[in-house]
């Protein structure tokens, strides 16, 4: 999904445009019980309510496409009786009406969701009208063409409020204040089918986490039942790895400032494009090439670029026997956003880290002086030490 496919769902969050038709929830306490239910039409509950519901519908579509949302493919096999799929699609049909399945569902969540203290699932049943676009890209509301019916699961944290004191207006003085239980915004949710070109596509989901490095691959696996992705940092390091290895002993400062400067050009370039912009192994090649990097050092660049890849996401042997060949290489999917840092140029040793603008790392070099080598740092404004001005 494109952040402009995620945008036209996330904006069904609101009172002018809701049509979620349930909600139902499950409290599980820290010793995986269910302490808790909710089970309701959404549009009867009170005003106050559905608010703090959509801030939690809506943080679950939010965040970085290829980091903190990342559109997952089905494995085949899923979409069969007793696959991941499969059930997914069992759920939505019975628009959350079935007990027994939705009672199904939080074993599975809980079954599978690594977490030690308490915790709120939440599940939405929603059908989406969604209205056709002229060529323009005008909204035509009297013009549909197609219903997107949906779930979406939202994992909370439930923990108790900060302990303090409070202000009590009938006896006006301060005491300590009665601590509550809070619903966090979701650790973790998904969205199930995807909208992909403003229409359902039941052979992908789109997954959401809160924090970009822990993925929860055992909720991934159980519920789910797709491929884990590459979390943002395996990207990097990913990519760090396939330059290292290319390069070799060519690997100095100019040529990775250069890898990195058109990097970020290319980043810029495509900024106000709905798709993230995505490398593939032609592409990084090719940007290894533009960036002065020998023909002679790509030659086994394939390799290269495969094994790294099997480092992220591990291979697994279809049989014992040496004779059978090894699947081929896994695809791994490489957003440019995860690779740069388009507002920082970072230089560093053990001990000294330089932080430069982008757009002037012609002011830093490498030089050998009287032996040593050396970051040289042109200076030609004002220089501050912990804010004083320096001469």
């Amino acid at each position: 999904m494109t952040k402009k496919d995620v945008l036209e769902i996330r904006h069904r969050f609101s009172p002018a445009t809701c049509s979620i038709g349930k909600i139902c929830g499950c409290y599980v306490d820290g010793d995986r019980k269910k302490v808790a239910y909710i089970d309701s039409a959404f549009l009867s509950l009170p005003e106050e309510e559905s608010f703090k519901y959509f801030d939690i519908f809506k943080k679950n579509l939010s965040g970085s496409i290829g980091k903190n949302l990342v559109t997952m493919p089905f494995p085949t096999e899923s979409e069969f009786d007793d696959g991941t799929q499969s059930f997914l699609m069992k759920l939505r049909k019975s628009e959350l009406r079935d007990p027994a399945l939705v009672e199904e569902f939080y074993d599975k969540v809980i079954e599978s969701y690594d977490y030690t203290g308490n915790y709120l699932i939440l599940l939405i049943h929603d059908r989406y009208d969604i209205p056709g676009k002229t060529s323009d890209g005008i909204t035509m509301d009297d013009a549909s063409d197609e219903v997107y019916e949906y779930i979406m699961c939202s994992i909370c944290h439930v923990n108790l409020s900060k302990a303090g004191l409070s202000y009590f207006d009938n006896d006006n003085t301060f005491h300590n204040r009665v601590r509550d239980w809070i619903v966090d915004m979701p650790d973790i949710g998904f969205l199930f089918p995807a909208f992909i070109d403003r229409s359902t596509d039941i052979h992908n989901v789109l997954y959401y986490t809160k924090n970009a490095e822990d993925l929860h691959f055992s909720f991934i696996d159980g519920i789910l039942g797709t491929g884990a992705p590459v979390s943002a940092e395996n990207q990097k390091e990913t990519f760090q790895t396939i330059i290292t290895e290319t390069l070799g002993n060519n690997c100095d400062y100019e040529v990775v400032k250069s890898i990195h400067e058109n990097l970020n050009e290319m980043i810029t370039e495509q900024k106000d494009n709905p798709e993230p912009l995505t490398l593939s192994k032609t592409s990084i090649k090719r940007l290894l090439s533009e960036s002065g990097v020998p023909d002679e050092k790509l030659e086994d660049f394939d390799t290269k670029f495969e094994d790294a890849a099997k480092t992220v996401v591990p291979v697994k042997p279809v049989s014992n026997d040496a004779s059978v060949p090894e699947p081929p290489a896994p695809k791994v999917t490489l957003y440019a956003n995860n690779l740069a840092n388009t507002r920082a140029f970072e230089v560093k040793t053990p001990d000294v880290v330089i932080k430069v603008n982008p757009d002037r790392t012609d002011l830093i070099e490498t030089r050998e002086i009287d032996g040593k080598k050396c970051i040289v740092i042109e200076i030609n404004d004002e220089v501050t030490v912990n804010g004083i001005v320096v001469k």
